[in-house]
């Protein structure tokens, strides 16, 4: 299968900025070139020498690419893509990396040419830092990237399940309810928690004098990290995806007045029923390989 010779990359926060680097470091693309609406991020790409060349406009590289990659918030991609699209050449493809799959393939298949294919994916990795000088060649290595694409067995998808393979990704396909669904619950609705909790950690600082970050225990420490991620993007994920996201709450919000009530009524049985449950759902995750910082799980330290 035939590798992508020029991928073009909009967007160059964390994810581009990483895909560039991957996709040079692992020998996915003999030619990278990114594109920027920001004029000093694309100083900031071609100070650090990410991209072959990089650009403002992204009509002016999109005729040279093979591979066009939307990396940018959920609430940017129809932008950005009817900017690009018009300009790529005939037979190219057409790939995001979009956290929610329905509002980024109905935003954009209304603008799709004939002759261009769309696969729709999601690479799941990242950091709570963004911009260029965040990004890294490994951010995608042992980390799944989910694909979405109408009719999986295409040339087109399987060429993008091959360049994320490449990058040392693991490719699944799914349908994109399927995917929102699912992310809601492993992705999208706990970072949602993790916003309301430091939230309310910074309201309960004017009560405790300040001793909220002086005595953060390891738990709050993790939630900080989380709740530290892209405002803008976090902001589309939840308003793109809210239909699974506000369904996954609902029962969150059950199961959290269970356990209240398990504490007022002081039904110690049921507690412990449950963080049972739980530890058990943790121990399945770090034998699926699914958690970087877990001792003797046999894969590489990457990001989350």
């Amino acid at each position: 299968m035939s590798k992508f010779e020029t991928v073009l990359i909009v967007g160059g926060g964390l994810i581009g900025s990483s895909l560039a680097r991957a996709a040079k470091v692992y020998g996915q693309a003999s030619t990278v070139l990114m594109a920027d609406k920001n004029p000093d991020v694309v100083a900031t790409i071609t100070s650090l020498g990410i991209a072959d060349d990089a650009n403002i406009d992204a009509a002016t590289l999109a005729p040279a690419a093979d591979l066009v990659i939307l990396a940018v918030p959920p609430g940017r991609m129809a932008d950005a893509a009817s900017a690009v699209i018009p300009a790529m050449k005939s037979g190219a493809v057409l790939s995001d990396v979009g956290s929610t799959k329905g509002f980024v393939i109905d935003a954009v298949t209304p603008l799709l040419r004939e002759d261009i294919a769309f696969v729709p994916g999601h690479p799941i990795a990242g950091t709570e830092n963004s911009g260029p000088e965040a990004g890294f060649a490994e951010l995608f290595k042992k980390r799944w990237c989910i694909l979405t694409p109408e009719d999986e067995t295409s040339a087109a998808a399987q060429r993008v399940a091959a360049f994320w393979e490449g990058l040392g990704s693991d490719v699944a396909m799914m349908d994109a309810k399927r995917h929102d669904t699912v992310l809601a619950t492993t992705s999208h609705v706990p970072h949602l928690l993790a916003y309301a909790l430091v939230g309310t950690a910074v309201d309960m600082e004017r009560v405790t004098n300040n001793e909220v970050v002086k005595f953060s225990a390891g738990g709050f420490r993790d939630f900080t990290r989380i709740a530290a991620s892209d405002p803008e993007m976090w902001r589309d994920v939840f308003l793109s995806n809210k239909t699974a996201v506000l369904e996954v709450v609902d029962r969150y919000i059950e199961d959290l007045s269970a356990l209240k009530r398990a504490i007022r009524w002081g039904e110690g049985d049921n507690l412990l029923r449950e963080f049972s449950k739980t530890r058990n759902i943790r121990r399945q995750i770090i034998d699926a390989g699914q958690d970087t910082d877990a001792p003797n799980f046999g894969r590489d330290k990457t990001a989350d």
